[in-house]
C-alpha cells in the first residue's frame, strides 16, 4: 500500500520526456520528475522515493530529503502566507500547507512553529496543524516507566515549565524545578528522563538522570572538574543550592550524594571551605615488578 508523505520502494514502469513513471499500485502511475532520473536506470528497477503531492496535487516521487514525514511533529519555518493560510518549508519543492483552521494563532512569515504533519481526511492533501494536542497519544505503563530515557521536543512555555512532545507520540511536562542548566527553547530536541506517568496519560519529565545512576554520573563529572580546577573547588555541604546549581547544573541533593560517594572511595577530602581531590600515587616500575638491580 502506498504511503503518502513517506518513503516508498517503487518499480520503474517506463520513461518519458517528463521523467520516469513508477508503479503506484491501486493509485496508478507516479511520476518521478526528470531531474531525478539517472542514466543507469532501466524499466523494472526499484527506487526508494519520498511520495508527496506537487503543485497540481498530483502524486510525485522525489529523492529530496524532507525535514519530516506524515505522523511526525516538526518545528518548521513559515516560508510565506496567503489568504488561505501559511506555507511551511519542510525541505521539498512544494511547501507544507497549514490552513487558518489548524493555526492556534495567525502564523507569521519567517517564524517557526511546532506542527503535526498528516493527510487531511477530507481533501486527502498533506497538511500541518499547530493544534498538536489533537494528535498526541496517551502514554501507557507498558511503554514508559520511571527512569526511562526519552527524546523530547519543547512545545511551549507554561507557568510551571514547558510542555513537550515525547518520542514523537505523547505529551509530557518539564517543570522549572527540574531545569538546572540552560533554559530550553521552543522546538529544541533534548534527552529527558521519565519521572512519573500521570493518570491523564501525560509524562512528568526531568533533564537529569534519576535514581542511583544520577549520583554516579555526577560523581564522575565532579572528579573531572576537580582535576581541571587543579585539585580543589570552593564548595562544601554548606554551599547554597543556588551556587551549586549555577556551577554544576545539579541540585544540592545530587551534589551531596556525589561528594559522599567520593569520600567513601577515598577519592576526596573536605578541607575548610573546599573539597579536595586525592591524587593516588603511582607505584614505581621497579617496585611493582619486584626486580633487583645488580
Amino acid at each position: 500500500m502506498l504511503k503518502l508523505g513517506n518513503y516508498n520502494t517503487l518499480r520503474i514502469t517506463r520513461f518519458t520526456d517528463h521523467g520516469a513513471y513508477l508503479d503506484g499500485g491501486k493509485v496508478g502511475e507516479i511520476l518521478m520528475p526528470k531531474p531525478y532520473v539517472t542514466p543507469d536506470m532501466r524499466p523494472g528497477d526499484e527506487v526508494e522515493v519520498f511520495v508527496y503531492l506537487d503543485q497540481g496535487e498530483r502524486l510525485v516521487g522525489t529523492f529530496e530529503t524532507p525535514l519530516a514525514r506524515v505522523g511526525d511533529f516538526a518545528y518548521l519555518r513559515v516560508a510565506w502566507t496567503n489568504e488561505y493560510g501559511a506555507f511551511l518549508d519542510w525541505g521539498l519543492m512544494k511547501d507544507l500547507f497549514v490552513p487558518f483552521s489548524e493555526q492556534k494563532m495567525r502564523m507569521e512569515q519567517g517564524r517557526s512553529y511546532l506542527v503535526h504533519i498528516h493527510v487531511d481526511p477530507e481533501t486527502q492533501r498533506l497538511v500541518g496543524s499547530a493544534k498538536i494536542e489533537r494528535y498526541l497519544q496517551p502514554a501507557t505503563p507498558d511503554r514508559y516507566h520511571r527512569g526511562q530515557e526519552v527524546e523530547i521536543v519543547i512545545s511551549r512555555k507554561t507557568p510551571l515549565g514547558f510542555k513537550c512532545v515525547v518520542d514523537n507520540r505523547c505529551g509530557g511536562h518539564l517543570y522549572d524545578n527540574q531545569i538546572f542548566d540552560t533554559v530550553p527553547r521552543t522546538g529544541q530536541t533534548l534527552t529527558a528522563t521519565v519521572v512519573n506517568l500521570r493518570p491523564d496519560g501525560q509524562l512528568d519529565l526531568s533533564l537529569q538522570r534519576i535514581g542511583k545512576s544520577r549520583f554516579r554520573d555526577f560523581a564522575e563529572q565532579l572528579r573531572h572538574e576537580l582535576a581541571e580546577a587543579g585539585g580543589s573547588l570552593p564548595f562544601t555541604d554548606d554551599s547554597t543550592p543556588e551556587a551549586i546549581q549555577q556551577r554544576f547544573g545539579v541540585s544540592k541533593k545530587t551534589f551531596k550524594r556525589a561528594v559522599g560517594n567520593l569520600l567513601k572511595t577515598q577519592e576526596l577530602r573536605i578541607e575548610e571551605g573546599k573539597i579536595v581531590l586525592i591524587l593516588k600515587k603511582m607505584r614505581g616500575s621497579d617496585k611493582s615488578s619486584g626486580k633487583k638491580t645488580h
